[in-house]
């Protein structure tokens, strides 16, 4: 080390690799310059110590001529260079030189990394909010809508909010996915919609309807579905609308769908919307229980109702189902939907920040 003393560098030596751990412990230096055979741990066990204690420390492996081999895989181990003895100042200089060199660059391109990755998460963090923001007005949105569907008509007050929380309730239970359920939940509230171009006069005859006037009743699901399929973040939400009277045997409408033909969401309105049907005042008759209502879906297991959704429902006892109607009042539809969308958003994603020649920083 007597050459690299000559040239103004403070050097220490050490006899054995740990000797350099104990000098390196006690005072930090910025270039190690290892003989490849050392007593102990070799030259190389002496790198991958190292590289785990120190990985920006320079280290240079000098080698005898027959160890040229060993001096390549000391370099895939991590060495900055590899040196053929005996040393000769202006080869070792340069060597120096280059290993610092990329270990500057190494720092750099390390400082860029962390601070880009500081930029696009804080980036990231203002998209999320702004989607928390957009999300929330459109749940804002559906719940006006619903709540004018329900103001057309009185009698059916509060219909949308109960049939909406039993359809997600079911959902939920049969393990469907936050997509699917956040369309569920929209199609729910928004069943109605259609009825909005429905005439007052049959819309609130109290007596049975004639069979014109029922064909213009069954119309309000093809409007209603022509009206949302326009609007982007509605369009999911639409086959709910337009398939929500559709029944198990093919009996329902506007297309007599059997089966598994209807859409699970529209199976699973089926049965809520009937319960709530049940279970709630009409003008020609008083709500009637939520046994009887039990009753009912299990008699038409199969028949109006797809077997497995009913089954789901007669698996909760009468008790959750009046809980739900009881607090849907004090429900707001839109916290409902902003629930789903966060468990929906609350997955990771990889951002692999590239520098600016466009290579990558990724991390293994």
């Amino acid at each position: 080390m007597a050459m690299l003393a000559g040239v103004g560098m403070r050097c220490q030596t050490a006899s054995s690799a740990m000797d350099a751990l104990g000098i390196l412990e006690n005072d930090p230096v910025d270039a190690v310059i290892a003989d490849l055979n050392m007593p102990g741990i070799t030259g190389l066990g002496l790198l991958v110590e190292l590289r785990r204690l120190y990985p920006h420390l320079v280290f240079l492996m000098a080698t005898g001529a027959d160890d040229v081999r060993l001096g390549v895989e000391a370099m895939r181990e991590g060495a900055d260079d590899y040196l053929i003895k005996p040393l000769q100042l202006e080869t070792l200089m340069a060597s120096l030189q280059r290993a610092f060199h990329n270990k500057n660059l190494e720092r750099e391109v390390e400082n860029y990394r962390q601070n880009l990755e500081k930029m696009v998460n804080e980036r990231t963090a203002l998209l999320q909010n702004a989607l928390n923001q957009v999300e929330q007005t459109y749940a804002d949105t559906v719940d006006a809508l619903g709540a004018a569907i329900d103001l057309r008509d009185e009698q059916t007050a509060g219909h949308s909010r109960r049939v909406c929380l039993y359809s997600i309730k079911l959902l939920k239970a049969m393990s469907g996915s936050f997509l699917k359920m956040k369309s569920l939940a929209i199609g729910a509230i928004l069943h109605d919609i259609g009825k909005l171009g429905t005439p007052d006069a049959i819309l609130l005859k109290p007596g049975p309807l004639t069979a014109e006037e029922r064909v213009i009743m069954q119309r309000h699901v093809e409007i209603g579905y022509d009206l949302v399929k326009r609007i982007p973040f509605l369009a999911e939400a639409a086959e709910i609308i337009l398939m929500h009277h559709e029944r198990w045997n093919g009996s329902g409408y506007p297309h007599g769908l059997k089966g598994p033909q209807i859409p699970l969401g529209s199976r699973i309105f089926a049965v809520a919307d009937s319960v709530d049907a049940i279970t709630s005042d009409r003008p020609y008759r008083s709500a009637l229980s939520f046994e009887h209502a039990r009753n009912e879906i299990e008699r038409q297991s199969g028949t109006l109702f797809d077997p497995q959704v009913a089954s789901m429902f007669l698996g909760f006892p009468s008790e959750s189902w009046q809980l739900i109607r009881e607090q849907s009042s004090t429900t707001q539809i839109s916290e409902v939907l902003a629930g789903i969308s966060t468990e929906q958003h609350a997955t990771s994603f990889e951002f692999v920040p590239l520098l600016p020649d466009g290579s990558s920083v990724r991390r293994e």
